[in-house]
C-alpha cells in the first residue's frame, strides 16, 4: 500500500509498573523532512523513539516504508533503515573513533576475521570528508570533548545509510557554531531523502531546521502541525496545557554584603587572573563559549581541581579549597554540568540522591535517622514540585527536570551561602525550566548569592543581576543586566 508517510506509528502504548507512559499514541513522519517531536520532560517522547528503535516494546503498529515493523531489537531496526543518536552518549572510551563508529562493522581481511586497520580508517576519513567533521579517526573517545563525542555519534548514526535518523537532544553540549554544522548536515541528508525526527528542548532550533511538529503531553498524543503555522507561544501552550508567561522568572532581591570574593584567580592552561565578587542576594551570570573556561573556573573555586594561583575569601576571611569536602564544609553547593555523568548516582534512590552531599546532619549517635530524612526529603519534594511516585524510586527513572530538582534539593538540605549553578537547564523542558528560574529568584530573595555558568544567552541575560564574560580563559569584562544583550556580550568577549 502507497503511502506519503515513511514512518507510521499508531495506537502506540507503554506502561511501567502499572502507570501509563504512553496511551495511544501516533506519529507520521514523511520522507525527507525534519519532524520535531516536542513535549516537557516525562511526556513519553524518548519512550517512543525507544519503542520505535527497537529497546523497548510496547503496543500498537507501526509501519515503516509502507511494510508493518516487527520490533525485535536495534539491530532489526538498523537493518530496516533506522538508525538513532541517543540523548545520553555511551561511547567505548579506550577505543579509537574510528572503532567506535563501525563497533560490529568493521572490514576485514576476507574471511579471515582479523580487522582491516586501513580500511577502518580510510572508511571513517571519507564519512567525516562527506559531513566536514575534523576529527582524528585514530583518536581515542576518552581524549576528546564532549561536543566532540556528540559530532562522532552523529557520524556513527549517518554511516548506517538510513532511511529515518532519530535525533534525541543532538545539541545539547555543542557550541553554536557545531549546532550551523549540524544543520548543515541535517539539511544535505534532507536533499537525500533521509528523514529526521529531532528532539530539542531548544524552540529557536526546531523552528528553524524543523518541517512538521507533533506534541505529547503525559503520555498522550496533542497534535502535530507544520512548523510555520505555530509560534513560541503556542507552542508552548500545546506541551503544557497552559501559557507561561515567564520563562525567566526573575524577581528583584536586596543585595547585600560579599559573599564570595575571587583575586586573580588562575589555573595553568585553564584560566588566568579572574577577579570578581558574588554578594548576598545576587545572581552572577558567567557567559562565554563552551571552551572558555567557564567550568573549569568554577571546579577550581569548588575544589576539584584547585587553582595554581590567585585568593579566595568567603565571608571576608581568606579560604583555600582543596577539595569538594572543603567546599561543602564551607556552605558552597555545586550543581554540575552533566547531571548523569558527575550529578547523580543513577542506581541510587530519590532519597539517597538527595542526602549524599549532607549526611552527617541526619546521623544520631552514628546512625542515619530514617525519620528526619524522610520528612526533610518530603519537604524538598514538594518545594520543589519533584516529580515521583515515592522517595525510593530510583532517579534515573525520573525525567531530566525531576532529576535535576533532586541535585537542587541535594544542595538545599545543605542551607547552603553559596550555590553554583553550571547549566542548571540543560536538557531541561520549558515548564521544569520556569520552575527552576523561579527558585532560583526565591533562594536570590532569601539572600543566597548564586553563581551560574550558561550556554545559552536568553538564560544568562533573563537571570543575572551581572554578567562575567569569559573568552578563552580570559577575563573580558562585566556588564550590569540593564545594559548586557546579546550583541553587547559579543563584543565584550571579542574585545
Amino acid at each position: 500500500m502507497k503511502t506519503e508517510y515513511l514512518l507510521e506509528m499508531e495506537n502506540i502504548t507503554k506502561e511501567f509498573s502499572g502507570v501509563k507512559a504512553l496511551n495511544n499514541v501516533q506519529l507520521k513522519v514523511k520522507k525527507g523532512t525534519v519532524h520535531a517531536l516536542m513535549g516537557e520532560n516525562g511526556a513519553g517522547k524518548s519512550t517512543l523513539m525507544k519503542i520505535l528503535f527497537g529497546m523497548y516494546r510496547g503496543g500498537g503498529t507501526i509501519r515503516f516504508n509502507g511494510e508493518e515493523l516487527k520490533r525485535t531489537g536495534p539491530k532489526d531496526a538498523l537493518k530496516k533503515g533506522i538508525s538513532m543518536i541517543h540523548q545520553e552518549l555511551n561511547p567505548v572510551p579506550f577505543m579509537t573513533v574510528a572503532e567506535n563508529i563501525f563497533l560490529g562493522r568493521e572490514p576485514s581481511y576476507g574471511k579471515t576475521g582479523w580487522v582491516n586497520k586501513k580500511k577502518l580508517i580510510e572508511d571513517t576519513q571519507r564519512l567525516f570528508e562527506i559531513l566536514n567533521i575534523r576529527i582524528d579517526p585514530t583518536k581515542k573517545m576518552k581524549d576528546l570533548s564532549i561536543a566532540n563525542m556528540q559530532l562522532v555519534e552523529i557520524a556513527t548514526a549517518v554511516s548506517h545509510h538510513a532511511d529515518l535518523i532519530i535525533m534525541d537532544e543532538p545539541t545539547s553540549a555543542i557550541t553554536e557554531k557545531e549546532v550551523d554544522h549540524l544543520f548543515e548536515i541535517i539539511r544535505s541528508l534532507k536533499k537525500k531523502g533521509v528523514a529526521i525526527i529531532y528532539i530539542s528542548h531548544k524552540m529557536d532550533e526546531v523552528f528553524e531546521i524543523c518541517d512538521e511538529i507533533t506534541v505529547l503531553r503525559d503520555g498522550q498524543y496533542i497534535g502535530t502541525k507544520p512548523a510555520r503555522e505555530l509560534n513560541q507561544d503556542s507552542l508552548i501552550q500545546m506541551m503544557v496545557g497552559r501559557e507561561i508567561k515567564q520563562v525567566f522568572h526573575k524577581e528583584k532581591a536586596e543585595i547585600k554584603e560579599v559573599v564570595l570574593s575571587v583575586k586573580n584567580l588562575s589555573r595553568e592552561g585553564k584560566f588566568n587572573n579572574v577577579s570578581f565578587e558574588v554578594r548576598k542576594g545576587e545572581i552572577l551570570g558567567i557567559a562565554g563559549l563552551m571552551g572558555s573556561g567557564r567550568t573549569e573556573l568554577i571546579e577550581s573555586i569548588f575544589g576539584i581541581d584547585p587553582p595554581t594561583s590567585g585568593e579566595m575569601y568567603l565571608h571576608g576571611e581568606k579560604i583555600r579549597m582543596k577539595s569538594p569536602s572543603d567546599a561543602i564544609r564551607n556552605k558552597i553547593g555545586l550543581v554540575t554540568e552533566d547531571r548523569k555523568l558527575t550529578g547523580a548516582f543513577l542506581p541510587l534512590s530519590v532519597k539517597e540522591n538527595m542526602i549524599m552531599s549532607g549526611l552527617d546532619q541526619f546521623l544520631n549517635f552514628g546512625y542515619v535517622n530514617g525519620k528526619t530524612v524522610k520528612r526533610k526529603c518530603k519537604e524538598q519534594v514538594k518545594k520543589l514540585n519533584i516529580k515521583t511516585p515515592n522517595l525510593n524510586q530510583l532517579i534515573m527513572n525520573l525525567s531530566g527536570g525531576n532529576q535535576q530538582k533532586v541535585l537542587l534539593a541535594r544542595w538545599l538540605l545543605n542551607d547552603p551561602d553559596l550555590l553554583i549553578l553550571d547549566e542548571p537547564t540543560r536538557g531541561v523542558d520549558v515548564g521544569a525550566k520556569a520552575e527552576i528560574h523561579k527558585l532560583m529568584s526565591e533562594l536570590a530573595q532569601d539572600g543566597k548569592a548564586i553563581l551560574m555558568v550558561s550556554s545559552e544567552m536568553p538564560e544568562i541575560l533573563g537571570m543575572s543581576d551581572r554578567i562575567l564574560v569569559i573568552h578563552e580563559g580570559s577575563q573580558k569584562g562585566e556588564l550590569r543586566r540593564e545594559e548586557a544583550d546579546q550583541k553587547k556580550i559579543l563584543e565584550v568577549a571579542y574585545q
